[in-house]
């Protein structure tokens, strides 16, 4: 059934709005706290900026940005990423499509022209957000964020966000549902800047402190709804190798300092 009613746009249009209006009413609900508290003072003195999160926990990181920010959201060219931006242009938050995938499946699924349109906009002044892992690869950082920043000399930021009452759907990603009337975590990272010169090394180290980052604050905003974290994937093998990301300046990845 679903099949069917996800190829009528006016479905999915519908479904988007739907969705921009619970989440509105999820965050408005919810009491809200975030580390560091000053979180938005300290963002406005790096815009623009790559703001990075973890796959299925980005449906509330649009209530991070304010008026005055201008914001773009990179979402997949798939029907179904229809919906999510829709509801992201509801909430104020425009859009990129295309996704990261491996090997061959990038050019397919517009990675290329995503990628170079992302770094247009924050050259023009515009934020940028994206996934760090890509697509069925849930938890695993991956080049793509890196590369933007360092084409386009601008810091990378994750951020996690954590709520009290959520369900995790069966997906690959293992997506939150918020729901309404509980405590919600916003944490972000210390940043991650990449050089303009950055060889295969260095990006590799730039995305492995991207990678311990973010394993970092999605623990610290699961603690701070009184949830135990949830084992994940730890930084696997990608092209071009990983690592755990203990070292967090290694091979010229410097922290961006946000929380400094």
């Amino acid at each position: 059934m679903w099949r069917k009613l996800r190829r009528s746009q006016a479905i999915r249009t519908l479904l988007g709005r739907a969705m921009a209006s619970y989440l509105r009413f999820v965050w408005r609900s919810s009491r809200v706290v975030m580390e560091p508290a000053n979180l938005h003072e300290l963002a406005d003195q790096q815009l623009p900026m790559i703001l990075t999160f973890w796959h299925g926990q980005h449906f509330l990181t649009p209530f991070l940005v304010k008026p005055h920010h201008r914001a773009k959201v990179m979402i997949s060219r798939s029907r179904d990423a229809d919906v999510n931006a829709i509801a992201a242009e509801a909430l104020g938050i425009g859009t990129v499509r295309g996704s990261g995938a491996q090997g061959r499946n990038f050019h397919e699924k517009g990675g290329l022209n995503a990628t170079m349109e992302m770094i247009r906009n924050l050259r023009e002044g515009c934020n940028v957000a994206m996934t760090a892992d890509v697509p069925k690869i849930s938890r695993v950082a991956g080049l793509g964020v890196v590369t933007i920043a360092k084409h386009s000399g601008r810091p990378i930021y994750p951020v996690a966000i954590a709520t009290s009452n959520r369900i995790l759907a069966k997906s690959w990603d293992k997506a939150a549902i918020h729901l309404p009337f509980g405590r919600a975590a916003v944490v972000a990272g210390d940043g991650v800047r990449v050089p303009a010169d950055a060889d295969a090394e260095a990006l590799e180290a730039a995305r492995r402190e991207l990678q311990r980052q973010l394993e970092e604050i999605t623990a610290r905003a699961e603690a701070l709804v009184g949830r135990p974290p949830v084992a994940g994937h730890s930084a696997g093998t990608q092209t071009g190798g990983a690592g755990n990301g203990a070292d967090r300046s290694a091979g010229g990845a410097h922290p961006g300092r946000l929380n400094a």
